[in-house]
């Protein structure tokens, strides 16, 4: 993975980086789209160090991913600018079990679809036939914590 250079003195450290992913919900992600880039909000889980998506199988996301798996992702929190602290994280995305998500067993989507049901659903998993599983494992991530400042 690629080491963030810039701003080294308010970037998160990786236990951080973990703890603010568990913390928040919603992710908003970029494609590459053939009209350009496209760019949507998802619930995810970090899980085993990679981000794992759900996604409607049916959706322009899913289309620009499956042309072009490259794809950025931010998660963001805070008001003020002395508390804004986010990641940024970008690679490229694989599809994990079925496509629409039935249910099968798949053993690698276990820890990943818990997470998710526990975070969202109250610890059910819910296969609706629409949806489909990407893990994002991280070629670079990039974080900030405002908070570092000081002042």
């Amino acid at each position: 993975m690629k080491e963030q250079k810039r701003s080294r003195k308010i970037a998160m450290t990786s236990e951080e980086v973990d703890t603010f992913l568990a913390e928040q919900r919603t992710v908003r992600v970029a494609t590459n789209g053939t009209n350009g880039p496209h760019a949507t909000p998802l619930w995810y889980v970090w899980h085993g160090g990679a981000m794992w998506l759900t996604s409607l199988s049916r959706s322009q996301r899913w289309a620009d991913l499956q042309s072009d798996p490259r794809i950025a992702a931010v998660v963001d929190a805070g008001e003020d600018y002395r508390e804004l602290r986010g990641v940024e994280i970008r690679g490229r995305v694989h599809v994990v079990g079925e496509v629409p998500r039935t249910g099968e067993p798949v053993p690698e989507l276990e820890g990943p679809e818990q997470a998710f049901a526990d975070r969202y659903s109250g610890g059910t998993m819910h296969h609706d036939g629409r949806h489909a599983w990407l893990e994002l494992v991280p070629e670079k991530i990039t974080s900030w914590d405002f908070r570092k400042i000081g002042g």
